[in-house]
């Protein structure tokens, strides 16, 4: 351990926010995960860049992580610090038809307070497990609807260290992309504009697009929500579906019976067994319908 980059991090964001050989698997959806060299809960911006200027000085590799909802953490874990902008970044401020939204927030919580305050326009998010952060990082979407149907700005912490507030039409947001990701940009906030709409209509649509997800998707195991992204012209599930691969299985990973998109941890997956698995569908789907899949579930640390 570098312990003078340890009591920085320590100063900065407090003792009690600050971890080593932190076990990842405590903090993905998927429950799986080796363990974090650093781990760090910032409460504001300038505590964001400190942590990130420290890093820097002292050469350790970082990563940003919200929820972890769309991760996977290799077995050996990360050799590196992970900065989490989650519940101690998480506040939502109404501002007329607009919310201003910490990244921490999570998407759920985002809708719900959209809700309380009679605005439409977030209801198809609401079920989705990542943060404000994330979300706009990938574009985040369901049922139709995406991000960046309702972003009016975003503001980052750019590469330099500097806090920009950039128009949502700048961010290049597509189909599961932004020009976040590709300029290593930290989303800090995000404005939403929503419309005023009924509390109860509101309320019957986020209910409707629960029941459907319960229906169709496998809730109750852990999981990266979609494992593939959608191929053009295709639809990922349908098309593992198709290869006969419905419950197949490596170790504790599992495509799931109930939805084809998604990989499961039945209960003791290792990354292995769910990388293991991924290769085994990619190369079926690409023998019988010459289909490249490729992974929207990202990546992290030292796989086996």
């Amino acid at each position: 351990m570098n312990q003078e980059l340890w009591e920085q991090l320590c100063e900065i964001v407090g003792s009690d926010h600050t971890l080593t050989d932190e076990p990842m698997k405590n903090h993905t959806t998927f429950r799986i995960g080796g363990p974090a060299d650093y781990f760090v809960k910032p409460h504001s911006k300038a505590e964001i860049a400190a942590v990130l200027k420290a890093c820097r000085n002292a050469n350790e590799p970082y990563f940003i992580l919200g929820n972890g909802s769309n991760l996977l953490v290799g077995d050996n874990g990360y050799r590196g610090l992970v900065l989490q902008i989650f519940k101690n970044y998480c506040d939502i401020t109404q501002e007329g038809e607009r919310l201003r939204i910490k990244s921490g927030a999570l998407l759920s919580k985002a809708a719900k307070k959209a809700l309380e305050f009679g605005l439409t326009g977030l209801e198809f998010a609401s079920g989705i497990p990542g943060t404000m952060g994330g979300a706009i990082y990938m574009n985040a979407g369901a049922y139709g609807s995406e991000i960046r149907d309702i972003l009016t700005e975003a503001t980052v912490l750019t590469e330099d260290l500097e806090i920009r507030t950039i128009p949502a039409a700048e961010l290049e947001l597509g189909y599961r992309t932004s020009n976040v990701a590709k300029n290593g940009w930290i989303v800090l906030e995000a404005v939403l504009t929503l419309k005023k709409g009924s509390r109860t209509e509101i309320q019957a649509r986020m209910d409707e697009l629960k029941n459907r997800r319960i229906t169709k998707q496998p809730l109750e195991y852990p999981s990266a929500g979609s494992t593939f992204k959608r191929p053009e012209g295709y639809f990922a599930g349908k098309l593992i579906m198709d290869s006969g691969l419905a419950g197949y299985t490596v170790g504790g990973a599992q495509v799931s019976e109930k939805h084809c998109g998604f990989v499961i941890n039945t209960g003791n997956a290792t990354a292995k067994d769910v990388t293991d698995l991924m290769k085994a569908v990619t190369d079926t789907v690409y023998e019988k319908f010459q289909v490249r899949l490729e992974p929207e579930v990202r990546l992290l640390g030292e796989f086996l």
